[in-house]
Formats: C-alpha cells, sequence, structure tokens
C-alpha cells in the first residue's frame, strides 16, 4: 500500500505506455474489414471514443475545483489526459477501417453537441466545491475511480462479446494503460477519505446523489443507457459490474456496504435492454 499522494505518482510515471510505437506498428489494419463487427456495437465504439476525446473538458473542470489545485493530481492529469486522446483516436481509426463512416471533423463536431446546460452546471459546480478544500478532493478522486474501473470493464466486455480479433487486440492495450489510470485514482482517493471522516461521508453522499455512468451529460441520457444496456444486460452483466466495480469501490474509506453503482446500472440494464 502507499503511504502518500507522491508514492502513487511515482509509481505511475515508472508505468511503460502500452500504446507505443511498436504496438502501433504490429497492428493489422488490413485484418480489420475481414471480420464481422456486428451493428449493435458500433454505437458503443462511438460513444467510447467521443468520451475518450473529452478528456480535455474533463481536465478543465478539475482545474476549477479543489483538486485542481493538488500538484499531485495535477501532474498526473497532464499525462493521463494525453493518453485518453490517444485511446480515442486508436477507436476512430478502428471504426474507419471497419467500414464505419467518420467525419474528418468528428472530434469537433462532437464536442459542438455537447449541451449548454452541462457546461453551465459544470462551472457552478466549481465554484460551489471551493470551501471543502483537499475533503471535495477524496470524493473528485473516488468518483473517478469509479468512472476508470466502469470504463475499463467495459472495454473487457466489449472484446468479450464483440468476438472481433483486431478489436479485442487493440482493446486489450487500451485497457493496460487503463487499469494504470484506475489503480491512480483509487489509491489517491484511499488516502485523502482515510484522513477525514468529514471526506468520507461528503464523497458517499455526493457519490451517492449525483453519480451517473462515465460520459453521461456530455452524451445523451440514451447513448448512456445503450451502452450500459448491451454491455452489462441481464443478470450475469450485473453480477459481473457489482464484482468487478462496485466491489473495488466497497474497499474505500467510508464506503462499506455502499451499493448505489451497480443499483444505478442495474435499473438502466434491466429496463433499458436494446
Amino acid at each position: 500500500m502507499f503511504e502518500t499522494e507522491r508514492e502513487v505518482l511515482a509509481w505511475y510515471e515508472r508505468q511503460p505506455r502500452a500504446i507505443n510505437r511498436s504496438f502501433l506498428e504490429s497492428i493489422p489494419w488490413e485484418e480489420v474489414s475481414r471480420h464481422e463487427l456486428r451493428a449493435e456495437f458500433i454505437p458503443v465504439l462511438l460513444y467510447m471514443r467521443d468520451v475518450e476525446s473529452f478528456t480535455d473538458i474533463y481536465y478543465k473542470e478539475l482545474q476549477r475545483t479543489p483538486t485542481g489545485k493538488d500538484p499531485v493530481i495535477k501532474q498526473f492529469m497532464e499525462r493521463w489526459s494525453g493518453e485518453e486522446q490517444d485511446h480515442a483516436d486508436l477507436l476512430n481509426r478502428f471504426l474507419a477501417e471497419a467500414g464505419v463512416p467518420v467525419s474528418p471533423r468528428w472530434e469537433a463536431e462532437e464536442k459542438a453537441k455537447i449541451p449548454f446546460r452541462y457546461t453551465l452546471e459544470n462551472y457552478i459546480a466549481g465554484i460551489a466545491t471551493k470551501p471543502f478544500g483537499d475533503n471535495f478532493a477524496g470524493a473528485h478522486m473516488a468518483w473517478g475511480a469509479i468512472n476508470e474501473l466502469t470504463t475499463l470493464q467495459g472495454y473487457q466486455r466489449l472484446w468479450k462479446l464483440a468476438g472481433h480479433p483486431v478489436l479485442e487486440n487493440i482493446l486489450r492495450t487500451i485497457a493496460r494503460e487503463e487499469s494504470v489510470h484506475v489503480n491512480f485514482y483509487w489509491h489517491v482517493a484511499r488516502l485523502k477519505l482515510a484522513r477525514s471522516p468529514f471526506a468520507q461521508k461528503l464523497a458517499r453522499y455526493i457519490i451517492g446523489k449525483f453519480w451517473t455512468p462515465v460520459g453521461q451529460g456530455t452524451k445523451p441520457t440514451r447513448e448512456t443507457n445503450y451502452l450500459i444496456a448491451t454491455l452489462f444486460k441481464g443478470v450475469e452483466g450485473i453480477s459481473f459490474f457489482d464484482r468487478k466495480v462496485n466491489n473495488r469501490v466497497e474497499q474505500l474509506p467510508g464506503f462499506s456496504e455502499f451499493k448505489n453503482i451497480t443499483d444505478r446500472v442495474r435499473a438502466i440494464s434491466m429496463s433499458d435492454q436494446p
């Protein structure tokens, strides 16, 4: 276990990139169109691509909160945002090779669709969190850990369900980097929450009251629901999510027996199955 946030950052910075020149040169792009990509997974991949590309927006939002003033988290975010953009670019290339029409300006076009309400609400939230100082950072990192865990397990579910060998190779490599992000968020959240019972109560309240699946807000709720219902459908999908995501969250200080994340995913999965 790490004892300080600096130790977590030092560990993170020692981790090599999984997406490197050697990997990129090894991708058999010519094989993509030779394997079926079922239509049901195209909206999921588009959603994942877009949310990965929105990382710079999330980074700017974070900088308006007390979390953004933390030098360790800020240093992490500078590398993290670049890695997430690489993930988006890889997914976009795969979609194009699979024959899905993608605009040369897809990123700008998707960002232009983000509702003004989302931008305004997050600007206000940045101001509202300032009085909580470092206590809010614990909630912020716990929220980030949940979203990264959901993303990581979403990729795992997708490569198993889609059965496309090139996509599986790409998603497995992206997942290696996402797992590093998960560990950073989770361990920093653990350290910050362990120091303060108030931070634990604040985090549990904020996440219990306001958490939504990653991407919702920047993307329409119907698209978020489609992704959740496709990847975590039925009893088996919910059980998988609970084991891989919610159970890890419950290990954070102040989150014992916290089942809100699984409950929300279950409500979507069981009522909105494609």
